[in-house]
């Protein structure tokens, strides 16, 4: 079975003005948010996938990069509820999360505590540089990412679906700075890379910003509830099993001393991937293939969201760093030697992870 063969025979596909409908609402998205943030496309993407899985994405990039106008920008499109907080380092749990009030009855003189929600509780919530504040507030946002509650004086408030974080991070600055642990970044489904734009990108912008163009309105193309709807769609788009293979065998790869392992990984990282990132892969896959008007995944879904599931799921030794090999170098050669479906090496009995020569040997 190739890459792109599924058994179509045995899945019952959604009625096509389904998915033709999502693809269309999607490409106005795109569209709405190519009109107000210059070049990106491929970041634009990501974060779709990210919201329409579910998940959360980690944003590191340069200042200056738009991260906050894309991230507002997508919010009204979607039609979601946009808050910001800026993290810093007297920010605290309450801060976030927020906090019991005690109010007072001015004529019965009875008091009584009410909850004070803070800005959590959007739809889509922009995390600004949040690695700038401490463990403890950043434990409280982890609670909220992960279970979709927050806790407040033994209290526990349910927090509505959709709700999406969207953290971001200055590469450059590590003074002042909290990096975040590896609980919470595992909980991130992405980390992407804002690079600078290439030149005529960056005339655009400059050109727009000297003249003073305002940029239009977005208009809202959804909602939460078809956020929630086109979330239940994705998790129905069909993943072979030779895909499904594929992503784990990838992920299975990371790990240093693995049996499928490229030598680059047993040389320059210190750990791999658990299987969160396979989940990750597949799934975001799914979500991949609808925005690209497909009803079915392939590998080159998987490879192209590998990069942002696995960079902040590895960590490159001491090797690396005097070696000047980065984490996506590693990635790029994970990609090139682990074997695609429909590839000799992949049919073979070993199904693409290969066994050590001790295991032959007792075979």
């Amino acid at each position: 079975m190739t890459e792109t063969q599924t058994d179509d025979a045995a899945i019952d596909a959604p009625p096509e003005e389904v998915v033709v409908d999502f693809h269309a609402t999607m490409t106005a998205i795109k569209e709405a948010l190519g009109r107000i943030v210059v070049g990106q496309e491929p970041i634009i993407d990501q974060l779709l996938v990210s919201v329409l899985i579910g998940g959360h994405c980690l944003i590191t990039g340069l200042p200056g990069t738009a991260k906050t106008l894309m991230v507002r920008t997508l919010a009204q499109a979607l039609g979601l509820d946009f808050k910001r907080i800026q993290f810093t380092p007297d920010l605290m749990p309450t801060d976030v999360t927020g906090t019991d009030i005690l109010d007072e009855d001015p004529g019965s003189g009875v008091r009584r505590w009410r909850f004070e929600p803070c800005p959590i509780f959007p739809k889509v919530l922009l995390a600004d540089e949040i690695n700038r504040t401490p463990p403890k507030t950043q434990s409280a946002l982890l609670e909220a990412m992960q279970e979709l509650r927050v806790t407040a004086r033994g209290k526990t408030y349910e927090l509505d679906g959709p709700f999406v974080v969207l953290a971001t991070q200055n590469p450059i600055e590590l003074e002042g700075t909290y990096p975040l642990p590896e609980a919470q970044l595992d909980r991130f489904v992405f980390n992407v890379v804002l690079d600078y734009l290439d030149a005529d990108e960056e005339i655009a912008v400059v050109e727009r910003n000297v003249l003073g163009i305002v940029d239009e309105a977005v208009t809202a193309r959804t909602g939460a509830k078809a956020i929630l709807d086109y979330q239940r769609l994705v998790r129905e788009v069909p993943v072979s099993d030779d895909v499904t293979r594929y992503a784990v065998n990838l992920v299975r790869a990371t790990r240093p001393g693995a049996h499928n392992a490229p030598a680059e990984v047993d040389k320059y990282l210190r750990y791999g991937a658990s299987v969160r990132a396979a989940i990750y892969l597949c799934l975001g896959a799914r979500a991949r293939a609808l925005l690209a008007g497909r009803y079915h995944v392939t590998a080159r879904d998987i490879q192209a969201l590998a990069p942002p599931v696995l960079r902040h799921r590895l960590q490159v030794n001491y090797l690396a760093e005097s070696d000047e090999v980065s984490v996506d170098d590693v990635i790029a050669e994970l990609t090139r030697s682990v074997p695609e479906p429909g590839t000799r090496a992949f049919d073979s009995p070993d199904r693409g992870d290969r066994d050590s020569p001790e295991e032959n040997a007792a075979a």
